[in-house]
């Protein structure tokens, strides 16, 4: 005799309701933590120009005129202790002239040079600032390397929480009341009424819910940063040619046409003539040739990634060696960027408040997701939902999971894991023969 549907239903709903709460208790701590350091990230160049204004704002009561760009620069090598490898231009008068100097790994150390005077305002320098010790929190725990992976384990069983709650909030809500009324209760609002324990559920359930969607598209911007996810993107991305063109992040290959010993370099205010010619949308940033075959390398980040481009210019002839536009970039980049900018909240002012107020909701989602565990929990036990005797989930959620490891290698991983141990447990469970 086959089994009813609704048994299959209540049967499906307390197996996933077990791995749900299993999936909490691991991922909700890291996802807390997440969430605050998130949000205090959103805020990085607001505090940034507070904390180093000095250095980044001028006067310009007084200025008359400004130094060349090329002084400036040779200003800055004079200071600077490494050499110096990029040029940002500042956008409007009252920021200093930003050049990055070489250093270890991607850290952006920085040298400020004031336009108006031709002295250095002052430093930054990334590894030491408060800023970039709250983005390694955020995405490597301070750990490193096994700090990403945990963070990207997390983020991969993340979506099996919010599938999971989903489908376990979805059929036990009916969504009319006995007299055929839109029911709000526990679906758009949260029952005060009904007890504790009703109250911190709610509270979990439906903010969890309405943000989920939300928190995904989040998750979608911040977990290309992870170590094999983030290997994988980029793997398919090369196989498919959908990533960045070639010399787009780099000129390597490129180089500079040698006529005779004697040439010099083009000036730094030259070239950036050449860019303002081709009436570039947002911040400027020059790369400077470290070599006699280098290329000046000018690239702009704009508010709208259609709008970006990158020139590669020859350093004595100052031609145009290569030009390349967004719309050469593949399309998994150019969704992975909107996503990434999505997740830092840099499409404006709405976008970054939309960020910071579906973190801090799903952080309150979690803290009453905790409250109301420890409420339902009996004393002395985890207090894990038990799914009926022999209930095995059906094809459908098994093609699910095998879905989510093959995108998901650290979900997958850890299945294989739970997999294996939850076998050895059976094992030793299994009464011997007499």
């Amino acid at each position: 005799m086959h089994k009813s549907r609704d048994s299959i239903s209540r049967g499906l709903r307390q197996w996933l309701w077990k791995w749900h709460v299993v999936a909490g208790l691991l991922c909700l701590p890291v996802m807390a933590m997440l969430c605050i350091t998130g949000s205090i990230y959103l805020f990085k160049d607001n505090y940034n120009d507070y904390r180093y204004q000095d250095a980044r704002f001028v006067d310009t009561s007084s200025s008359v005129s400004m130094a060349s760009y090329q002084e400036q620069l040779e200003t800055a090598q004079e200071f600077s202790d490494h050499p110096i490898m990029s040029v940002t231009l500042a956008t409007d008068a009252k920021h200093a002239t930003q050049f990055r100097k070489h250093a270890k790994g991607h850290a952006r150390n920085l040298v400020y040079v004031n336009p108006y005077t031709n002295e250095v305002s002052g430093t930054f320098e990334q590894p030491e600032s408060l800023m970039y010790t709250v983005r390694k929190l955020h995405g490597e725990l301070l750990l490193g390397q096994a700090g990403s992976l945990i963070v990207e384990l997390v983020a991969s069983w993340f979506i099996v929480l919010a599938i999971s709650g989903i489908f376990i909030w979805w059929p036990a809500r009916s969504f009319t009341d006995q007299n055929g009324s839109l029911r709000k209760g526990g679906f758009f609002t949260v029952r005060r009424k009904n007890g504790k324990r009703i109250f911190w559920r709610d509270m979990h359930s439906v903010l969890a819910f309405w943000m989920s969607i939300f928190m995904l598209i989040i998750l979608a911007g911040g977990i290309p940063w992870t170590e094999l996810f983030g290997d994988n993107l980029k793997w398919v991305q090369k196989q498919t040619d959908t990533g960045y063109p070639k010399h787009w992040r780099n000129a390597k290959g490129l180089s500079s046409q040698i006529t005779s010993e004697k040439q010099t370099s083009l000036a730094l205010d030259k070239v950036v003539e050449i860019a303002n010619a081709k009436n570039l949308e947002g911040t400027l940033t020059i790369k400077l040739p470290q070599d006699a075959k280098g290329v000046f390398s000018v690239s702009n980040t704009a508010f709208w990634l259609e709008q970006q481009q990158v020139l590669h210019i020859d350093q004595y002839s100052g031609e145009l060696i290569k030009a390349l536009t967004w719309q050469q970039v593949g399309i998994l980049m150019e969704l992975r960027q909107v996503f990434m900018r999505l997740h830092q909240g840099e499409y404006g002012k709405a976008n970054l408040v939309a960020v910071l107020l579906i973190a801090m909701t799903f952080f309150i989602a979690i803290l009453a997701s905790l409250v109301s565990y420890f409420l339902r929990k009996p004393k002395g036990e985890l207090g894990l939902p038990k799914p009926p005797d022999g209930f095995k989930p059906d094809k459908l959620v098994l093609a699910v999971i095998v879905i989510l490891a093959l995108l998901f290698p650290a979900f997958a991983i850890s299945v294989t894991l739970i997999c294996i141990i939850s076998l050895f447990l059976q094992r030793l469970q299994k009464p011997k023969a007499v």
